[in-house]
């Protein structure tokens, strides 16, 4: 006669169950590791734990059912709807398919969760807890590695970036190359926008670039969001990449300064137009111009010769208006401004004197005084192109006059 089989004591089932759980963690761990991700991992627990098993993680874009086919849209749109209520903090009833759960943290940060589906069969309610426990690990194992490879790309973006920026000549094949690895081609030229944020609004800006102009090669980096948006291989695309880039532009910059560079048709020149798109920032951040004007072709042209030959616009002027920037800030006068009203008033004196709620006369006296900082005639047209061409650096630049101090005259008396 055979004997009864003898059922394991608690001390025996409970290392067989360990043994058990040791070979699903393992499992699990690689399948995140080897790549397959949450689906494998899906299987294994419903394997283990005898029913279906939902994982709803929508933050890591995990929303699936496993063994596939066992779960109707309308109900895997329930479970979904339940997840991320759950995970922005609101009140949830659990759906009545729901046999066993098991949130998914990180922290304190409620990301989904794992969830065995009921099938008719009573579940083995320590079995099943502790194997979606296991499941839930995986997927904060898979977000670590996740994380871990967006930080190594955001580092070789950031280096990429913050090299350009400083400046580095980088020969066109080095562009090319390394910006192909970071998903980016260049190769029919680009233009950057650059950004300034609060930090409140830099994510939000990240993911409007993203949305509005998918083949942008976005980054944050010094606190400021940068994005490099390439022409692709279509007849028009420079200029679509532009159009692109200036819709963009105008709609961000009601929330932050936001520089645009001109395009660039040679990668070896990606460093300049970072620097142009930076200026644009710089000046929409410091200086009283609205953010029209930097759409001004003369404007353009002079954020262009800032990046590329700042020396010679140093030039241009000291030769021009340094004088009279130095007089102002040696006396604290107003000729800078007077001469920039005067201009914007198209040479009208009443209007200029109006605009500054001052006297006409003392209008016409710092205009002379102008006159003779720098051998320029306001009232001359071709002296008054050069003035003007002045003030409009001056404005991009808003630079120290210390160095032009000299050129303003000993014998001359402050103005009114």
């Amino acid at each position: 006669m055979k004997a009864d089989a003898i059922a394991p004591s608690e001390p025996e089932r409970s290392t067989l169950l360990a043994g058990r759980l040791r070979r699903v963690h393992a499992g699990m761990i690689d399948a995140v590791l080897s790549g397959d991700g949450m689906r494998e991992v899906a299987q294994l627990a419903a394997r283990h734990t005898g029913g279906p098993v939902a994982v709803v993680i929508p933050q890591l874009g995990h929303e699936l059912v496993e063994p596939a086919g066992l779960c109707s849209r309308g109900t895997m749109a329930r479970l979904i709807g339940y997840a991320r209520d759950r995970a922005a903090g609101r009140p949830a009833p659990v759906p009545d398919v729901v046999a066993h759960e098991v949130p998914v943290h990180s922290g304190d940060a409620l990301l989904g969760m794992v969830l065995l589906l009921a099938d008719g069969a009573p579940p083995d309610e320590e079995t099943v807890d502790a194997v979606l426990h296991l499941a839930a690990m995986a997927a904060l194992t898979e977000m670590a590695l996740v994380e871990s490879r967006h930080q190594v790309e955001d580092e070789l973006r950031g280096s990429f970036l913050e090299e350009l920026r400083a400046g580095a000549q980088l020969e066109a094949g080095e562009v090319l190359r390394r910006g192909a690895r970071m998903g980016c081609d260049v190769s029919r030229g680009a233009a950057v926008l650059a950004c300034a944020p609060s930090s409140q609004r830099k994510h939000r800006f990240m993911a409007a670039i993203r949305t509005d102009i998918p083949d942008a090669f976005v980054q944050a980096l010094a606190g400021r969001v940068y994005a490099v948006v390439p022409a692709t291989d279509r007849p028009d695309a420079e200029d679509r990449a532009m159009a692109l880039a200036e819709a963009l532009a105008r709609r961000l910059r009601a929330h932050a300064p936001v520089g645009l560079s001109s395009f660039h048709r040679n990668p070896a020149e990606l460093g300049r137009a970072i620097a142009e798109a930076d200026l644009v920032v710089d000046v929409l951040g410091d200086a009283d111009l609205p953010p029209q004007a930097i759409d001004d072709g003369t404007y353009r042209l002079l954020i262009q010769m800032l990046a590329s030959h700042p020396t010679q616009l140093d030039a241009f002027f000291q030769e021009t208006l340094a004088p009279v920037a130095a007089y102002d800030e040696r006396y604290g006068t107003e000729l800078v401004e007077t001469m920039a009203a005067y201009l914007d008033h198209d040479c009208n004196m009443n209007a200029t004197a109006a605009a500054l709620y001052t006297h006409r006369h003392t209008i016409a006296y710092r205009l002379q005084r102008i006159r003779d900082l720098t051998d320029l005639d306001p009232a001359r047209h071709e002296h008054r192109e050069r003035l003007g061409l002045g003030v409009k650096i001056h404005r991009l630049t808003r630079r120290s006059a210390t160095s032009a101090t000299s050129a303003a005259p000993a014998r001359s008396r402050r103005t009114t």
